[in-house]
């Protein structure tokens, strides 16, 4: 996309503005860091613009105390720009699942779910950041046809970013952006864990 031009128009009878202004499935998904943390840089634009956000935050523990998180609620409470809600659901990091915990996450990222549905159907938020959301998919937790056909027929503007990991070709086939972070070099190649600043 050369200086920010479409190289190509589709004959789709909108102009350019609609076409524009269009609502977008955005995916974040690989191996590399950084997913969630893209995802939240375009919270604070959507914050910026004075758009309402929901984030959705799925599989890390409701007690982490992430720093986007202190963020985005500072800001969304300031009256400045638009308003930040904030749901958790699950406990525990993606790649760590307690035995004999794996039902009650199902059961929690199920109703997280159907809350998002019940969003999208009232037209609640203009950006949902469902985050590590492709592992309740993955898992099988959360229908993975429901889910697209969901976003796919989403009545208003409304723009979602999912991510995580391994995200379904089925999510990744409605999408209008997909990026896929691969992994080149990472601390914990040699041994260094997750550090204050960095991962949260």
């Amino acid at each position: 996309m050369p200086r920010g031009k479409p190289e190509n128009v589709p004959d789709d009878g909108l102009t350019t503005r609609q076409r524009r202004n269009r609502p977008l499935v955005i995916v974040h998904t690989g191996q590399g860091k950084g997913k969630s943390t893209a995802a939240f840089g375009l919270a604070l634009r959507g914050w910026n613009q004075g758009w309402p956000i929901g984030v959705f935050q799925f599989v890390k523990s409701a007690k982490w105390r992430i720093g986007e998180e202190r963020a985005l609620r500072v800001l969304g409470a300031s009256g400045e720009g638009g308003t930040v809600v904030w749901h958790k659901m699950g406990e525990g990091w993606s790649w760590i699942q307690r035995p004999g915990t794996e039902e009650d996450h199902a059961a929690d990222a199920r109703e997280g779910w159907e809350q998002i549905k019940r969003d999208l159907a009232a037209e609640t938020y203009t950006l949902y950041v469902l985050d590590e959301f492709t592992y309740p998919m993955k898992w099988g937790w959360v229908d993975v046809d429901d889910v697209v056909a969901t976003l796919a027929a989403r009545p208003g503007h409304q723009h979602v970013i999912v991510t995580g990991r391994d995200a379904d070709p089925r999510l990744l086939e409605i999408a209008d952006l997909v990026t896929d972070m691969g992994k080149v070099k990472h601390p914990m190649d040699a041994g260094q864990k997750g550090q204050k600043g960095i991962e949260w």
